[in-house]
């Protein structure tokens, strides 16, 4: 038959003529007449009380009725309509008295040709309704008109007293699954038990489904296991079921069992078995799904090769995942975006693109999935040229006012620092939503914008009526962290605590951050410690906090708390620790944290490399700092470099601080800023003015680097130290930058060197006019003074000192011994091993006058006599500092000793005699550089 329907109308219209009518008497009581097709147009008329009968006795009319009934299924076959609608007429206009047949297949045909409305006023008007016409009604209300529908049509059946057969129990049921009526499916479940239903394949199923979809998965797998038999209906429901709750486990766990019994398995059951593997990352198991899909010869489906395709790419197998696409003929548009949106998980972000590139030379019309994930992979790539190119398809495709791809293209504008693009994407979206404006907000906390900007964007999302989730404070946060801005930070927390979101870890974690960074400790920790769950990143944040701050001991107490509470550190948090070390000089306390790390297998990360070696280079142990620099050979990063070129140089081995640049060179490491301030700072310790020169001069000349005030201060300083002052006072007036005050320091500290004292008394006036409270300025001219005898100007600065309320900071020493830090002044006393340190000191004073040692007066700065000066000097802070190290510490360990001043002349001379008598390893750190005593030599060459 035509698939036309109006050729279909006409054939059916012949084939009801031909039909012939019975000659049968009148019945009595007369049948009522079949209802008008045209009363279907409008509410039809309550049915009289009369009950229709079929004409007895005819077989011509029996005949003619199911031939009807026939023309009424084929209508159903071919979805007419108009069709079935012509053959109700015909049966009307030849007064045909149908039978309950026919009525049945009235209702089903209105039902399933998708016109409810005819179906429910022809079933309103029929002399006796039974169970089929029920069945077909409450199927075809499940689909029409919701759930809620079904069920009212299937209590007023069991209200006429009709008995339901499974038929109309199943669409029942799914009637139940549509509402997520768990207490009518009960009833129902009730019903099925009484009427012996439950064995019913159909109806078991629909229990399951019921059950699963009204959340009550724990009914569902007890119907389906005291199922007799069972099918993939019933088992996609049950697993459906679990894993809309999220329990991907158990539905693992059932598929196992199922599979060992004779269900046949369906695409559908596979499918939701993959999902499930890939949420939970079981690659085993979607292994063995795939197993299953090829042995019943599923694989190659569309939807199932989809499902693989994106478990493998959540389980990491990218690989597997593109060779089950390579074998699919004509892969559609999802399966494309599917395995584009693999290799961009995978962060194989250039197979991502070319894969893009090859679905559009094929001809294929991506989506905005697609187009989205692409954006992300030329992120992720770092090339802003293909992104725009990208970008150029997207407004040729016209897809730029697609929400999803807007975003992208906002946040990868952003993250390039392509700030104006960013913002002309953003605006050309008609219905910007928060996730726009949250990618708008991300680029302007990481310095790619103006961050005032950033400020504006955030009050104007707000007027404009946006309501600002977790991520768009985060952003703000990170904005006002860039800033330094706590007061707009604290009223961004007032907006947090009035959304109510300050319990979010991660929102909580981000007001730590940027109070800790902001320099507002206090808060920081308050809320840190409110939190309820704190992770690693939380303790990560408040470390960090402490360590950025120089508070080095609070810092290692919150991580020994976190030991505590049983929280495993991460790269980053050892990195912070071992910082706070090396700012408290606490060389035990990072071993032990150098021994966690190795324990915690992150001793070879970049981050905890380059903190380790830090750490050892600033607590003195230089051979324990080249160890590591030695084992991380084949992951040195420029960051790792820098900090043993420096660490050479700040304990003096300037050669070896240079030879480990040319080893950087020759290695086609491109040093930057950092390098240079560490290659200078070791030609000035060193006194290497021409190679000083050298290195400031290829700064610009080779490696297009403008010189920044370090590098400018380092050539001061070995101008300086070399003693040409001419030459340094003609770079202070050639720089294109104006001196700081480090800078006047350096000058102030070299003319005390070489007693010049006009350019001094020069340097400390730039000097207080830059901070008029700088104790320094006021100390170096006054022992410039003093060195030249000229006691009235040393008062006269300690006067000015006095009346501007600056105090002098006193010069002390420390040494660590285990595990406790000493502290000294000169002359101390208070030490409870005093009587044993000054015993010391005059054992070495006796050893010292043998080996010929004479103090020298001059660095005595005190306006007393020569002898007096001489006995002061014995008594200076790093002695004491020594002599405690040498009675407390084994002969054969060094003794670092560590001044929060510059070590005096005298006492370098001495400690370089002791070292030698003693036959010990002395480590002293001052302000200025580490000096290593061995043998009577000292690491500095005695040029510093």
């Amino acid at each position: 038959m035509s698939n036309n329907p109006s050729h279909l109308l006409k054939q059916i219209i012949t084939m009801s003529q031909s039909l012939t009518l019975p000659i049968c008497p009148k019945p009595t009581p007369k049948p009522k007449p079949f209802l008008n097709p045209r009363l279907l147009l409008s509410p039809p008329e309550p049915a009289p009380p009369s009950v229709h009968t079929v004409l007895p006795g005819n077989g011509n009319h029996d005949r003619t009725l199911k031939n009807y009934s026939i023309a009424l299924q084929r209508c159903v076959d071919k979805g007419s309509l108009l069709a079935g609608k012509a053959i109700h007429g015909r049966v009307y206009r030849n007064q045909v008295y149908p039978d309950s047949h026919l009525w049945d297949s009235f209702i089903n045909m209105y039902v399933k040709c998708g016109s409810f409305l005819y179906a429910r006023r022809l079933f309103d008007v029929m002399p006796r309704r039974d169970v089929v016409a029920w069945t077909a009604l409450i199927a075809g209300s499940v689909r029409e008109m919701g759930g809620k529908y079904g069920l009212f049509l299937f209590s007023d059946m069991r209200r006429e007293g009709v008995c339901p057969n499974g038929f109309v129990l199943s669409a029942v049921l799914k009637a139940c699954a549509a509402c997520l009526d768990q207490r009518f499916t009960s009833q129902v479940h009730a019903e099925v038990i009484k009427l012996g239903f439950l064995c019913d394949l159909f109806v078991g199923s629909g229990l399951v489904d019921a059950y699963s979809k009204c959340g009550e998965v724990g009914l569902a797998k007890r119907v389906f296991f005291d199922m007799p038999d069972r099918n993939s209906v019933s088992l996609n429901a049950l697993l459906n079921g679990y894993a809309s709750l999220g329990d991907e486990r158990e539905v693992l766990e059932l598929f196992q069992v199922i599979t060992e019994s004779e269900v046949r398995l369906s695409k559908f059951t596979l499918s939701t078995v993959l999902k499930c593997c890939g949420s939970l990352g079981a690659m085993k198991e979607g292994r063995v799904v795939h197993g299953l899909a090829i042995k019943i010869g599923l694989e190659l489906d569309m939807v199932l090769s989809s499902c693989l395709v994106d478990m493998y790419s959540k389980c990491g197998d990218s690989d597997s995942a593109y060779g089950i696409f390579e074998r699919i003929r004509c892969p559609d548009v999802v399966l494309w975006t599917s395995m584009i949106s693999c290799f961009d998980r995978g962060r194989r972000f250039w197979e991502a693109c070319k894969l893009f590139m090859n679905m559009c030379s094929m001809g294929i019309m991506p989506n905005e999935f697609t187009l989205a994930t692409v954006v992300s992979s030329a992120l992720e790539l770092g090339d802003l040229v293909f992104g725009k190119s990208v970008h150029g398809y997207i407004l040729k495709q016209g897809f730029e006012k697609e929400n999803s791809v807007a975003n992208s293209l906002i946040m990868m504008y952003m993250s390039f620092g392509a700030v104006e693009d960013g913002c002309k994407a953003f605006d050309a979206l008609d219905d910007q939503d928060t996730i726009s404006w949250n990618a708008l907000l991300s680029g302007f906390h990481d310095g790619a914008g103006d961050s005032k900007d950033g400020r504006k964007i955030f009050v104007k999302m707000l007027n404009r009526g946006f309501k600002p989730n977790k991520y768009t404070f985060i952003s703000v946060l990170r904005l006002c962290t860039s800033l330094g801005a706590v007061d707009f930070g604290s009223q961004i927390h007032t907006h947090i605590v009035k959304n109510d979101i300050q319990r979010d870890k991660f929102v909580a974690t981000a007001l730590v951050d940027m109070y800790a960074k902001c320099n507002s400790l206090p808060s920081a920790a308050l809320i840190f410690e409110k939190l309820n769950l704190r992770d690693v990143f939380a303790w990560t944040v408040i470390i960090s906090g402490y360590t950025q701050t120089d508070r080095g001991e609070d810092a290692l107490k919150c991580f020994r708390r976190m030991h505590r509470e049983g929280i495993k550190p991460n790269e980053f948090t050892f990195a912070s620790c071992l910082s706070a070390c090396s700012s408290i000089s606490s060389l035990e306390t990072g071993r032990q944290i150098h021994s966690r790390a190795i324990k915690a297998g992150l001793s070879h990360d970049a981050f905890v490399e380059s903190a380790l070696v830090d750490m050892y280079t600033k607590c003195g142990c230089l051979e324990d700092a080249e160890v590591v620099f030695g084992i991380s050979a084949w992951s040195r990063d420029l960051v790792l470099w820098n900090t043993m070129i420096c660490g050479y140089s700040h304990h003096g081995y300037g050669e070896k601080s240079l030879a480990t640049f040319q080893n950087l060179m020759d290695k086609g490491v491109k040093p930057d800023e950092v390098t240079f301030v560490g290659v200078l700072s070791a030609c000035s310790h060193a006194g290497l003015i021409d190679d000083g020169w050298k290195h400031f001069n290829s700064l610009r000349d080779v490696y297009g680097i403008t010189p920044t005030i370090a590098h400018h201060a380092c050539m001061v300083d070995l101008l300086g130290r070399v003693g040409d002052l001419n030459h340094m006072e003609q770079f202070l007036t050639e720089m294109n930058i104006v001196p700081d005050a480090l800078i006047w320091q350096i000058v102030l500290g070299a003319c005390r060197v070489h007693g010049n004292i006009k350019l001094a008394e020069r340097a400390a006036d730039k000097l207080l006019e830059l901070d008029p409270h700088m104790d320094s300025a006021y100390i170096l001219l006054s022992n410039i003074y003093a060195l030249k005898g000229r006691w009235h100007d040393v008062a006269r600065v300690r006067r000015s000192m006095i009346h501007r309320g600056v105090k002098k900071e006193p010069g002390c020493s420390w040494i660590e011994v285990d595990g406790d830090v000493h502290v000294f002044v000169s002359k101390d006393g208070s030490h409870p091993r005093a009587h044993d340190i000054y015993h010391k000191l005059e054992e070495l004073r006796e050893k010292l006058d043998l080996a010929g040692y004479i103090p020298n007066a001059g660095h005595a700065l005190l306006n007393v006599s020569d002898d007096e000066k001489r006995e002061s000097l014995l008594y200076h802070s790093e002695r004491l500092a020594l002599a405690y190290g040498l009675i407390c510490l084994k002969p054969n360990n060094p003794i670092q000793v560590f001044k929060n001043l510059r070590t005096c002349g005298d006492c370098h001379e001495a400690i370089k005699l002791i070292s030698k008598i003693e036959e010990r390893e002395l480590i002293v750190r001052d302000v200025s550089r580490f000096h290593h005593f061995r043998n009577g030599s000292c690491s500095c060459q005695d040029y510093w």
